[in-house]
């Protein structure tokens, strides 16, 4: 069958100047230096408040507030820059500020430098949830078109190398948006030189009373064998080693559970699709593995019908 081809060729970084997001940032460094991309970095002043402050502050103060935003986006740029020019000296670097809503300004920045893909990191705090995606980062992840490279603050000085990335977990469930996952999975595991943990979770958790448990786990077991020869076959003619394991429970804690005994680096995941007024919707499983993942986490969107 013929193979979709990947290729990264400008990799956005966008930044608030927080921890979170200079995590997000020194890996797609990483990834930009290991195949020669353009590094964009953006910074939006976010002024999707600045209406209600009119009505209660006076023009000279909502221009001061705007001022200072600006300023502040200013510094979050070049410092990342920076970072990028110490990391991969020979990568071009574009810097950008725009004002506006985060999400948005990001997903219009991708159109209009044809983006590849975007790094980004998550904010953590410690409690019921343990990492607690920013909301800018859920928006992007729900809207844009494009794989997003989502970054934990446990990766945050850990590297994404030839030498240092070499185990990439690929789950699947055989469907549609699982392929999309699967063709940049592999394609990142040529990148790194890595191999790749293809992984089918049978999940007997939501069966029901009247069905025969050894019948269906037979079923979603062979399911999964057949998931998870389409995944051999796509890292053979691309000549990437890959190893392929059918496991039975919850999809995230499964994956989650074989990232840490595996000592995976990254993980590479679909998110599910629809038409409609968010054009990619998260499924339950990728954003559980997404909020609760140490080591970075690589979102597919579905392909647009």
């Amino acid at each position: 069958m013929p193979w979709a081809t990947q290729s990264i060729d400008a990799v956005l970084l966008p930044t608030d100047g927080s921890d979170g997001a200079l995590a997000g940032a020194k890996r797609g460094i990483d990834l930009a230096a290991t195949v020669d991309a353009e590094i964009h970095v953006l910074s939006v002043a976010d002024t999707t408040d600045f209406d209600d402050l009119s009505l209660v502050l006076d023009a000279d103060a909502v221009a001061e507030e705007r001022d200072a935003l600006e300023a502040d986006a200013e510094e979050a740029v070049e410092t990342v820059a920076t970072i990028a020019q110490e990391q991969a000296p020979d990568l071009e670097v574009t810097t950008t500020i725009e004002r506006g809503t985060p999400f948005e300004c990001i997903d219009d920045y991708v159109d209009a430098a044809d983006i590849d893909l975007i790094a980004m990191g998550t904010k953590g705090r410690t409690g019921l949830e343990r990492v607690v995606l920013g909301s800018v980062t859920e928006n992007v992840l729900r809207t844009v078109g494009i794989p997003v490279l989502v970054v934990p603050p446990a990766a945050e000085n850990v590297s994404l190398t030839r030498e240092t990335a070499a185990h990439i977990l690929l789950p699947t469930d055989g469907s549609e948006g699982a392929a999309a996952a699967v063709d940049w999975g592999v394609h990142l595991a040529d990148v790194f030189d890595s191999m790749v943990h293809a992984l089918y979770s049978a999940d007997t958790s939501r069966l029901t009373m009247g069905s025969k448990p050894s019948t269906i786990l037979s079923e979603l077991e062979r399911t999964g064998e057949t998931a998870l020869e389409s995944v051999r076959e796509r890292a053979k003619a691309s000549g990437v080693s890959v190893t392929g394991t059918v496991a039975n429970g919850p999809p995230a804690k499964v994956i989650l559970e074989y990232a840490d005994e595996k000592a995976v680096n990254i993980i590479v995941i679909g998110t599910h699709g629809r038409s409609g007024l968010e054009r990619h919707l998260l499924g339950s499983v990728t954003e559980k593995v997404v909020r609760n993942a140490d080591v970075p986490v690589v979102c597919v969107p579905m392909p647009n019908e």
